[in-house]
């Protein structure tokens, strides 16, 4: 009599998952400071937009009017199973050019392995999710680059193209126009429901598989010059880096605020990441967060992973969930 295999859960490996294993973005402002001012002597582009904002990518002006868009994005499993990991980072390395504006051209993998301890085939499945949604996106994926680490790591360097006078940025918000979120909150309460007890929502997973693409043609085409994915800084966090960025104050109608069926019970079950709660401590002192609870800001400030685009502007099917102001007293206002 055979006994068949125990199920592999991938999460099991990591002591994280997706993008709540982050850097806290204090430490990681305070890592990067200085390292905008340090350019080559003799560019061989120009560097449109780098390090100076906390952007989603860089981007290098070349002939014709366009420009390359290049990002990096990789992280430990945030599901079980490894063919929808793969597909889930790759959603959300393909993120970050469609956060500009751009469009992706080529994505080469990045494949962290602890070889001696998961078989190749579940890094084979890994990188097949990767393959699929890149061909998605019309993305090819020219090879990549894989280590032996302690833990599983995948997700993809990324190259697009993007109209130089139609990037979108962080710090291209303007007062008086609102501010429109693309896809629900919570991913990251479900995900860390999932990790401690095997209950998977397919709801979540539906979300972080989806590409931005559509949301990011769509804001171009409506001119939208300000915006920003989020991910694992929380809708607060990477509202604050825009506003911040912008010289404006952002304003969010809590109750405007879409969530994925689920997030409120498994927050109410202590379900929140670490990362969260830094970002909640990040975003404190810079925020008005007296007209809601403590419950309702750790979901404002839920680590995402995949999750969708922040606009200054409006586009077709997504809510508007606050505007943009003059500047005041503080930098987010939660009413």
């Amino acid at each position: 009599m055979t006994t068949a295999p125990a199920r592999i859960r991938l999460t099991q490996y990591a002591h994280g998952g997706g993008c709540a294993c982050k850097i806290p973005p204090g430490e990681l402002e305070a890592v990067v400071a200085g390292l905008s001012a340090q350019g080559p002597v003799d560019p061989a582009a120009e560097l449109v937009v780098g390090l100076d904002d906390g952007d989603d990518a860089a981007v290098v002006r070349i002939p014709g009017g366009q420009g390359l868009v290049l990002t990096t994005d990789f992280f430990t499993p945030v599901v079980d199973d490894a063919y929808t990991f793969g597909r889930i980072a790759a959603a959300n390395a393909l993120s970050d050019v469609y956060a500009m504006g751009g469009t992706p051209v080529v994505a080469v993998n990045l494949l962290g392995w602890p070889r001696d301890v998961l078989p190749a085939e579940l890094a084979a499945e890994v990188l097949r999710g990767g393959l699929e949604v890149a061909q998605q996106a019309g993305c090819h994926v020219g090879g990549g680059h894989s280590i032996d680490d302690p833990e599983p790591k995948y997700g993809m360097a990324v190259t697009g193209i993007v109209d130089v006078d139609r990037i979108i940025t962080n710090s291209g918000a303007v007062a008086g126009t609102p501010l429109t979120l693309t896809k629900p909150l919570g991913v990251g309460v479900l995900n860390s429901r999932m990790k401690a007890t095997g209950e998977m929502s397919e709801e979540a997973v539906a979300s972080m598989v989806a590409l931005n693409r559509d949301a990011g043609r769509a804001a171009v085409t409506a001119g939208i010059r300000a915006g920003t994915d989020v991910t694992g800084f929380g809708l607060l966090g990477h509202l604050y880096k825009m506003a911040r960025a912008s010289g404006v104050t952002a304003v969010v109608d809590a109750a405007a605020v879409p969530y994925l069926a689920g997030a409120r019970e498994a927050l109410a079950d202590g379900f929140v990441s670490g990362g969260t709660r830094r970002n909640l401590d990040w975003v404190h002192p810079h925020t008005d967060m007296s007209a809601v609870s403590e419950d309702e800001a750790l979901l404002l400030a839920d680590a995402q992973t995949s999750g969708g685009l922040l606009l200054g502007g409006e586009i077709p099917g997504s809510p508007v969930i606050g505007e943009f102001v003059p500047r005041g007293d503080f930098v987010v206002v939660i009413r």
